[in-house]
């Protein structure tokens, strides 16, 4: 004869004390409560495995949390999902994934996962760029939706104003920043393939344009206009030492005093402020000393060389440089990231090493092996070739009143 089961009572569960070692109470039908030594019970529905037909376990819940009648409930569903040959623990698991497929990973959600990791890879303004574009552009539309969901056709039909607009370099890089998004999410699992590859060429392409320079001649034109301008001594002060470092911009407006080394006379930015993410030295000559002791009386208390004028302990915006030279008339003409350029093209033309010059802007070799084993800065051989160039920007500035000129600091003190 097969051996019944009595089946469990409400009174039985409540009185079941917890022992030594943890026991089941057997209600029939794969059913059981398991009371833990330290006091807890827990539903265990007991089968054998559809294919494998192995014994599993399945947990359903903890009492009384889920009631006897419920678990009673709970077993009879994972036993009509064996009848169809459905293993209740797999089919879960499918559920939990579709379940977080619709709520956890929406667009918004793995674009932040996404982000915190690209958020190292980049200079913080940088970062700050990445993210404003998305939640104007992309978050409005997508953020809610279950990246599973997202289509090529839905994202090209949302970049079309964009692209109406002309602005056709924002289509681009929201176009790469979508595709790394996705491309995370299928490579977390949580997509099987990235629907984006490709959408680009739905779009016009930009046209390519050189940033906007001055030629080396034009360089006593930018030291007049520079002293001449109706610009805070900060700013001006910005400029020149933008100028003369031959740095980016960003680099420049959030420059530390931690950071000068006053008795090597070097300055060094830390990795995670350079766009390639590796630390850069700059040799200081006599004339960039100069701008930061035009400074220091300024904020030398403080944080920052270029501190803000709304909150000086935040380094003035890096797009203060950019704005005075509009305001001086070089729109169209000249950008602060620019003024690189003119150095890079004067220094050429001069016939220095292009190994110097592109050490001085800080430019990562495009021959990747060359790249990893040339690891030099050249910083004692870029001393000189830094030391022209301030002298060749103080020529310029001649009659101007440079502030890193002599009769600049007569002008200024």
């Amino acid at each position: 004869m097969a051996k019944t089961t009595t089946r469990l009572s409400d009174k039985e569960i409540k009185s079941a004390k917890p022992s030594d070692k943890e026991y089941n109470l057997f209600d029939g039908d794969g059913l059981r409560l398991r009371v833990k030594p330290n006091g807890s019970k827990l539903w265990i529905m007991n089968y054998c495995r559809p294919v494998s037909r192995k014994r599993a376990n399945l947990s359903l819940g903890k009492y009384p949390d889920l009631s006897l009648s419920n678990a009673r409930k709970a077993a009879l569903e994972a036993k009509e999902l064996l009848a169809q040959g459905i293993d209740p623990q797999e089919e879960r698991k499918r559920q939990q994934k579709e379940h977080q497929a619709v709520h956890q990973h929406t667009f918004i959600n793995v674009a932040k996962e996404w982000f915190d990791i690209k958020k190292d890879d980049v200079t913080p303004d940088y970062a700050v760029d990445i993210w404003r574009s998305l939640e104007r552009h992309i978050f409005p539309s997508l953020s809610k939706i279950p990246v599973k969901d997202i289509t090529a056709p839905q994202v090209i039909e949302l970049l079309r104003p964009i692209e109406a607009k002309g602005s056709l370099e924002t289509v681009k890089r929201l176009s790469q920043r979508l595709n790394e998004i996705m491309n995370f999410a299928t490579n977390c699992g949580f997509i099987q393939a990235n629907p984006l590859t490709g959408i680009r060429a739905a779009f016009k392409k930009p046209k390519k344009e050189n940033m906007a320079a001055l030629k080396p001649a034009e360089l006593p034109e930018l030291m007049r206009a520079i002293a001449n301008a109706n610009i805070k001594r900060t700013t001006r002060c910005l400029l020149e030492f933008q100028l003369h470092t031959m740095t980016r911009p960003s680099e420049a407006s959030g420059a530390k005093w931690e950071e000068i080394d006053w008795d090597e006379k070097i300055w060094t930015i830390p990795a995670e402020r350079m766009k390639k993410r590796r630390e850069h030295r700059i040799p200081l000559t006599e004339q960039t000393l100069e701008l930061l002791a035009v400074m220091e009386p300024i904020s030398g208390h403080r944080e920052f060389i270029f501190p803000s004028d709304r909150d000086p302990k935040k380094p003035c915006n890096s797009q203060t440089a950019n704005m005075a030279l509009k305001r001086m008339g070089f729109a169209g003409r000249l950008v602060s990231h620019g003024m690189r350029s003119l150095a890079s093209t004067t220094l050429n033309e001069q016939g220095f090493e292009a190994d110097l010059i592109e050490a001085a802007l800080a430019h990562v070799d495009d021959n990747q092996v060359r790249s990893a084993y040339n690891r030099t800065d050249y910083l004692k051989r870029r001393i000189s070739m830094m030391s022209w160039w301030s002298e060749h920007i103080e020529e310029a500035s001649k009659g101007n009143l440079s502030i890193s000129g002599t009769l600049g600091l007569k002008a200024v003190l």
